[in-house]
């Protein structure tokens, strides 16, 4: 878009919203203000402005302001502020092949329901509308709009849900009325009924567009997408940062080594509610017995769990045995390479899909775990229940929406590496170090311990159980559990219910077909599940003949079996629930 007959002035003040005062070739002239927003941080007395002679010699204002040289802490920034040139700046774009290379028609100010809409587009088969919005407010880089509230811009927003329900495409394009900004963010403080209204529209499916412009004094053309930021300018602000921090201080782990999908898939599964240096034995022995995902395909289950034995969540090894199967069949063995197709596999989530994605591919998806919930919920005091999926979720659109293109992974694990060893939970954090504490609001609040929010569990139930440790010389009794509920298809020393004294021992010994010789009291230990506490006690009962009830491997669930020490040791998966009875065993 080009402007004829500009001219350069000294703004002088302003008296209303629709008129200026500016020194115009040593003379005071009054000038016609297009803008009638607030623009006080534009408009500031002796600033250069740049105006437009009127080409109707019978107009009472002879001037129209067109744009304005703002001081910054890094120079002068050239503003346009002709509110009436953004919806013919987009028009002008989208007519020249942007945005729909196929364009066929581009037409203003067309009603739809009880609003009329900027543009509407025709491209192929495809029927478009489009609302512009011109933005001049920015500070520090960043640009917000609306700098004054606006029900009539929500009302937009409304009827571009309604269309995009009625099977429109629709956009909202913020002509960013200057060059060099960081990024846009709704005005939040303005007005917040706007920024909501915003999220709704792009949750919906409406496009949310930003880009700024190229300014001379006599012209603006649209240039280059700006990150249209609409969850968390505090998060916005975190990626440098933290990308660098993190490329600085990471911590060298095994499965950081190698960035192949098939390790850190592993190793993501392995860290869900396990700590990084009780995990990392246990990665080296997995892996080196099953380095890739033919071999866990192909692994016996009881073999794959007795590897996973100590880990708990026997279910997930599960899942990755069905889920390299899934590779196989549907991949030919290769790791698939989308969020999409990650996803779809056995056992995983949004967590691990974006992890994976991420870390290996560079996607931009987010990876939300325990610590990322914590460091998002801190640096933007985020008071929302993080056991709720609604607060997940919400952070999940926080960071994706910023994650670098260039650095997807290395942002991603950033989050969860300050959580891990800096923005650390049960303490204090060690803000101290951390890179990010100026950005933080929890910290700027003196509130880091109050995040993140959590309602107070549900009280675990309590079960009383005896563990019976039947014993000759050379064997010891197990049985496998069954194929469904809790530790699922492991072994298990035989027990019952509630705490048998030693009579009653003997008693249900003896109910099994087995002649106690000795019975010695082992000592209590208890195991916590997620819902449930195993109280226990533990008996060693030596007794005779044991192999008359001897059971081959494979043996149905509930029946009881003997192995020998080194069977037991090698073939037979036990899981930490029983560890406090292992060592008498073993």
């Amino acid at each position: 878009m080009k402007y004829e007959r500009i001219s350069r002035a000294l703004f002088l003040e302003r008296p209303n919203r629709f008129i200026a005062y500016a020194e115009l070739n040593g003379k005071k002239e009054t000038i016609h203000v297009k803008n009638t927003g607030r623009c006080a941080e534009l408009l500031r007395p002796g600033a250069v402005i740049y105006v437009q002679e009127s080409d109707n010699p019978e107009r009472k204002t002879k001037w129209d302001l067109i744009a304005v040289e703002k001081e910054t802490g890094r120079g002068k920034r050239l503003i346009n502020m002709d509110s009436q040139i953004p919806n013919r700046v987009v028009q002008e774009w989208i007519e020249a092949g942007n945005l729909f290379p196929d364009v066929s028609l581009v037409r203003p100010e067309t009603t739809y329901g009880n609003s009329r809409f900027d543009l509407y587009v025709e491209a192929g088969d495809r029927k478009i509308f489009i609302e512009v919005k011109g933005v001049t407010l920015e500070e520090d880089g960043v640009c917000r709009f609306p700098d004054a509230p606006s029900d009539r811009a929500v009302k937009h927003l409304e009827e571009l849900i309604r269309a995009k329900k009625e099977g429109y495409e629709t956009y909202v394009f913020f002509v960013i009325q200057m060059k060099g900004v960081s990024y846009f963010t709704p005005n939040t403080d303005t007005h917040p009924a706007f920024a909501e209204a915003l999220r709704r529209a792009k949750e919906a499916g409406v496009e949310i567009l930003a880009y700024d412009c190229n300014v001379t004094p006599d012209s603006i053309v649209v240039s280059e997408p700006v990150d249209a930021v609409l969850y968390s300018p505090q998060m916005k602000e975190t990626v440098q940062p933290l990308v660098e921090w993190f490329r600085e201080n990471q911590r060298d782990l095994p499965w950081r080594k190698r960035m192949d999908a098939y390790r850190v898939w592993i190793s993501e599964i392995m860290l869900q509610q396990t700590r990084v240096e009780a995990v990392k034995p246990y990665y080296e022995r997995f892996l080196k017995e099953l380095p890739d995902v033919k071999a866990l395909a192909e692994v016996p289950e009881d073999r794959l769990l007795k590897l996973w034995e100590g880990l708990g969540y026997y279910n997930r090894a599960r899942n990755l045995k069905e889920a390299a199967c899934q590779i196989m069949e549907k991949y030919g063995g290769r790791f698939p390479e989308t969020y999409e197709e990650i996803r779809g596999l056995k056992g995983i989530g949004n967590y691990t899909a974006g992890a994976v994605s991420s870390f290996v591919y560079g996607v931009r998806k987010p990876a939300v775990d325990g610590n990322v919930l914590r460091v998002v919920t801190r640096i933007t005091a985020d008071w929302s229940d993080i056991t709720k999926a609604g607060t997940r979720t919400k952070v999940e659109r926080e960071v994706e929406e910023v994650i670098p293109a260039e650095a997807a992974g290395d942002f991603n694990q950033s989050l969860i590496e300050l959580g891990a060893i800096v923005c650390v939970p049960n303490g204090e954090p060690k803000c101290g170090i951390c890179p990010v504490s100026g950005i933080c609001l929890a910290h700027a609040q003196g509130r880091e311990t109050e995040f993140p929010v959590k309602a107070k569990k549900k009280a675990r139930r309590i079960e009383k159980r005896t563990i019976l440790v039947f014993r000759d010389n050379e064997k010891t009794a197990v049985r496998k559990r069954p194929d469904t509920g809790l530790l699922a298809g492991l072994y298990e020393f035989p027990g019952t219910e509630g705490h048998l004294k030693q009579p009653e021992v003997v008693r249900y010994a003896k109910s099994l077909g087995l002649m106690p010789i000795r019975v010695k009291k082992l000592g209590s230990a208890k195991h916590i599940f997620s819902h449930v506490e195993w109280h226990m006690v533990g008996y060693e009962v030596i007794v005779d003949e044991l192999e008359k009830n001897v059971r081959d491997q494979g043996a149905a669930p509930g029946e009881i079996l003997f192995a020998e020490l080194r069977e037991l040791k090698e073939h037979y998966p036990m899981p930490s629930a029983f560890e406090a009875y292992m060592p008498d065993v073993l």
